[in-house]
This record gives C-alpha cells, sequence and structure tokens, in this order.
C-alpha cells in the first residue's frame, strides 16, 4: 500500500454512552466552555482559549495538515443522554509515524502511524467517558487497514490517562520524548501483511 498520498477522515463513531463527530468550526462555542477549566492544562501546559481564539484553531485544523502525507482527525464528544458536548479525541496519522526506528516502519514504507490524545471536560471528568471515547477511537483505527501501530504520549505523573490508555489497549514503553511516556499499540504481523489484526480496544 502507498504512504505517499492517503489521507484518512474523520467518520461519526457511535459508543454506547457517546457519539464522536467530526470536528466542525461551529463547535467551538460550545467547546469554549467545555475546556475552559485551567486545570485542564496542568498536564498540558497553557491556558484554555477563548471562544475566538477556538474558531480559529478549529478552522486550522478542519482544513487539514498542509503535508498531503498527514491526516488530521479530531472529533468532539456528544454524551447521548442529554446532547451536550463533553470533550475531544484526536489522531494524527503519518507514514511510519514516531518512533519508526524500533517498529520496524520507515518512511516511505508501508504502514501508518496514529498518535492519539483524548481531553474530556471538568465536569464529566469520573464518568469513564475518557475511556469510552478513547476505546470508540482505537477502534475505528482499527478498522483503517493502513494504520499499523497506535501512540499516545502521557505523562508519568498522570495517572488517569495513564489509566485510560492502558484500557484502550496500549502499554507503555521505555520511550520518552519531552518528559512523557509513550504508549504503543503495535498489531500484529498478520495486520501488516494486509490480513485482520487482533488489537485491543486520558480519564477525567
Amino acid at each position: 500500500m502507498s504512504t505517499t498520498s492517503h489521507r484518512l477522515v474523520a467518520e461519526p463513531i457511535t459508543t454506547d454512552r457517546l457519539t464522536l463527530e467530526p470536528l466542525r468550526v461551529a463547535h467551538a462555542d460550545e467547546m469554549a466552555a467545555v475546556l475552559g477549566d485551567p486545570a485542564l492544562h496542568t498536564f498540558i501546559g497553557g491556558a484554555p482559549d477563548d471562544v475566538t481564539a477556538l474558531r480559529a484553531r478549529y478552522t486550522r485544523m478542519v482544513a487539514g495538515s498542509p503535508d498531503p502525507r498527514v491526516s488530521w482527525c479530531n472529533w468532539v464528544l456528544r454524551v447521548s443522554a442529554d446532547g451536550c458536548l463533553a470533550g475531544t479525541v484526536q489522531a494524527t496519522v503519518r507514514p511510519g509515524g514516531p518512533g519508526r526506528s524500533k517498529d520496524g516502519c520507515e518512511d516511505g514504507s508501508d504502514g501508518h502511524g496514529a498518535e492519539i490524545a483524548w481531553m474530556v471536560g471538568t465536569p464529566w471528568q469520573g464518568r469513564g467517558l475518557a475511556t469510552e471515547a478513547a476505546r470508540g477511537l482505537v477502534t475505528w483505527l482499527l478498522g483503517r487497514p493502513e494504520v499499523t501501530h497506535l501512540l499516545a504520549h502521557i505523562r508519568p505523573d498522570h495517572g488517569a490517562s495513564a489509566a485510560v490508555a492502558r484500557a484502550a489497549g496500549l502499554a507503555p514503553t521505555d520511550e520518552r520524548h519531552d518528559g512523557e511516556i509513550r504508549w504503543r499499540l503495535t498489531l500484529n504481523g498478520e495486520r501488516a501483511n494486509g490480513g485482520r489484526a487482533n488489537g485491543g480496544q486520558r480519564d477525567g
């Protein structure tokens, strides 16, 4: 499979309690409040965006990566019970992906790596929604034949995020990037050769 031109496009994903909706710029108005707690930035740094800044950020994200080999897939989490937005998940998919040397997947070879991340607003934390959303995202990525491995970067002291990664099927490695632990789910050789893989499926 060629890795030079194919782009993934986010599609709606449904789980037991959530709908993962592909990101739209219009989501910024509600998401500015969902992500407005400064405590959400304890581990990732920075500060919450106001509506104007978030709208500008979402405009860039929806436009997609300037690199045609890279896919930016972004979703917002809508709680089915009340219709409210509660957080986000994302996947950046590129040929090889971070940590290529240990994957045996070099630039220009078959296989894409998907780096995933998640965030749930403070009022919705503690309900397992991040775990449910991450599992839904991982299941969707496992259905993309070009994706051969998944990655997440998590601070060593972020126990809640580590628990989500583990529940989604990822495992910690001894690799570090900017002080974060690299978690990984590598699909088996059958999948890498075009078959069907067996795979596993941050909370607040």
